[in-house]
């Protein structure tokens, strides 16, 4: 039902533009594939620099004290194999984003006006950059912090923190990669806005629901689940629906004018 719901959405009010439901479930194959391609060349191209990666990642721990990186214990003898797939998945994500944005744009709204088309090239620039912004911003202001309160706090209950390699690599690539997708909140809501679905009014008057949903969703992307990593996901996000609504504003005017031009 929910599938026969997208694909009316996605054939607009063009009669021309009407498919059988086994077609459509044809482009989302051929989608998927695309998508899954992007994914598996990015993730080749990241595996041949695992070493840099993996040092990469390794930076905060060093900011935090030089010697901690020495502590770091691997428990599994394919660790380092296990660890360079990871890394190579989360690196092969941030690679092919724009890809991946891209393709699944294309299926979902095909029945964009030529005009809106021409704006979607941009527009996966822009998500782009905001995921980028997103996994920067994790690594060199929420990371270092957050690593420093959980070492410090184990430090004060008298124990020594000794991380194993596959837990920190799952904290650290888990919080850049999950705060980039956060980041992706303005391009989802603008587009709402854009498209008329949601308004800046109904944004301002649901702002207490969006601030529990958001923190919702932060439980279900930071690393590890508690309150610490969750305040991590969830102040940036809010702030960025704060944002939405400010950006939202000027997006719904034009909109408008629009609307009162072609009247």
């Amino acid at each position: 039902m929910r599938l026969s719901n997208l694909f009316k959405f996605r054939e607009g009010n063009d009669p021309e533009a009407v498919k059988p439901f086994l077609d459509h479930l044809e482009d989302l194959r051929w989608v998927l594939i695309k998508m899954g391609v992007s994914l598996g060349v990015a993730m080749a191209v990241a595996f041949c620099f695992r070493i840099q990666l993996a040092h990469l990642l390794q930076r905060p721990l060093l900011a935090l004290d030089p010697n901690l990186v020495r502590t770091l214990i691997s428990l599994g003898v394919a660790d380092s194999m296990t660890i360079s797939f990871q890394l190579a998945f989360y690196a092969g994500i941030v690679l092919a984003f724009p890809f991946l944005i891209y393709f699944a744009g294309t299926f979902v709204l095909p029945a964009l006006t030529p005009q809106e088309k021409q704006a979607m090239l941009p527009a996966v620039l822009v998500g782009f950059g905001l995921f980028i912004t997103g996994v920067v911003f994790a690594y060199f202001f929420v990371l270092p912090p957050t690593l420093r309160f959980f070492f410090h706090d184990a430090q004060s209950m008298n124990w020594t923190p000794t991380w194993n390699v596959r837990s920190y690599f799952s904290f650290v690539t888990q919080a850049c990669v999950g705060l980039g997708i956060a980041f992706e909140l303005p391009v989802v809501v603008l587009v709402l806005v854009r498209l008329g679905i949601v308004s800046v009014s109904l944004l301002r008057r649901t702002r207490a629901y969006a601030f529990l949903l958001i923190f919702v969703a932060a439980a279900f992307l930071a690393p590890t689940p508690d309150a610490v990593s969750m305040a991590m996901m969830g102040a940036p996000m809010y702030l960025l629906y704060e944002l939405c609504i400010f950006v939202g504003g000027f997006v719904e005017r034009k909109r408008l004018r629009e609307r009162a031009l072609a009247g």
